[in-house]
């Protein structure tokens, strides 16, 4: 079940294209994932659509009304479809299906670092970088901080921290506040973006602080 999602502020934005292309994919990515957010990001969509179409005194539109009687005058008999064959990724001897946001994404480079294995997919003109994030079974994140904020969305697999346990669809927001040393079991797959490098902050981890910047 997921439990983490993104916010009703993230939602609007997004709906009305103010968020940079890293994050928009993100929350992308997550409402194919999560029928909750699919049903409120609807709701907004439509209620912008509303406010958009009542200014200057225009005439309401009751949008859903108008998509049911579109639905109506379909025909009975089903369109025939070329089906298109599912991007995916391999990385550390297993391999990923990647989510129909991603699908535009080919010929990724992953680089490893121990445990972890990063593929750049956006580094945006404002510094916002967006990759996915592979570890290892049984894999750890020393304790670390975020110079800015990080988003970690949880494609495959699970993995916990102090502040929790994750799971596939998760959206995970966390500020430059928050310290923590990811831990996975089963290893995972995230889409993660960053709009600053991380900082090692306990014992002998500190030395990699320098690849911060390499995994950001």
């Amino acid at each position: 079940m997921i439990k983490h999602h993104p916010t009703r502020e993230l939602l609007i934005k997004h709906s009305s294209a103010q968020l940079p292309l890293a994050l928009s994919i993100g929350v992308s990515v997550h409402l194919e994932m999560c029928a909750q957010c699919q049903a409120q990001a609807s709701r907004i969509t439509t209620r912008q659509a509303d406010l958009l179409w009542s200014q200057d005194g225009s005439q309401h539109i009751d949008f859903s009304s108008m998509l049911n009687n579109i639905l109506e005058q379909q025909p009975d008999s089903p369109v025939k479809q070329e089906s298109k064959p599912v991007n995916s990724t391999c990385v550390a001897g297993s391999e990923y299906q990647l989510p129909r946001a991603l699908t535009a994404f080919e010929q990724l480079k992953w680089s490893a670092f121990g445990p972890i294995s990063r593929a750049r997919i956006i580094k945006d003109a404002d510094n916002t970088r967006a990759s996915l994030l592979h570890i290892d079974k049984n894999g750890v994140i020393p304790s670390h901080k975020h110079k800015g904020y990080e988003l970690t969305l949880l494609l495959e697999g699970s993995f916990a921290d102090q502040n929790g346990e994750y799971h596939k669809g998760d959206f995970i927001w966390l500020d430059n506040q928050v310290e923590h040393a990811p831990f996975t079991r089963e290893g995972c797959l995230c889409y993660t973006v960053q709009d600053a490098p991380l900082q090692f902050v306990s014992g002998f981890s500190k030395v990699l602080n320098p690849l911060g910047q390499l995994i950001y």
